[in-house]
């Protein structure tokens, strides 16, 4: 488990997309009204940096001016990161619907989150508090076998 920087939904997107991008984050622990984790992963912040045609035909990517790619970003100016979530079906219903574990977790039980959840962030929480997280990243690296 590792500490890791946590945001609200109200959190400006490009300033939270920044917090993703200096420090090397698989995404964004955002903190729903309860003050429970949802995981944003950082494909789903480029997803909506992305032009809506571009997501609808991805074709058109080939024919996108590189200079404009450069700009992609400024699109998250003026967002939340609420704004960046998928829609009302991505808010689980149940804590088994989102990717959180108990401190207790073993490392199968993390992997399974992760793999079901298609989380790269799984959070450490005890009674709604989060204590860290677990990122994808830090798993594998403790389940390669020694060389």
């Amino acid at each position: 488990m590792e500490d890791f920087p946590l945001v609200s939904k109200q959190t400006d997107a490009l300033e939270a997309t920044r917090l993703l991008v200096d420090r090397g984050l698989p995404g964004l622990v955002v903190l729903d009204s309860a003050g429970l984790p949802l995981v944003l992963p950082g494909s789903q912040v480029l997803r909506f940096a992305l032009p809506e045609y571009v997501e609808d035909d991805p074709m058109l990517a080939g024919v996108f001016p590189e200079e404009e790619a450069d700009r992609l970003c400024e699109s998250l100016s003026g967002r939340t990161v609420a704004q960046l979530m998928p829609g009302p079906a991505y808010l689980p219903h149940h804590d088994r619907d989102r990717p959180i574990v108990g401190p207790d977790a073993t490392a199968m039980q993390v992997a399974s989150v992760m793999s079901r959840q298609h989380s790269p962030i799984v959070a450490v929480v005890q009674d709604h508090s989060v204590l860290g997280v677990i990122t994808v990243h830090r798993l594998l690296g403790a389940l390669l076998p020694h060389r």
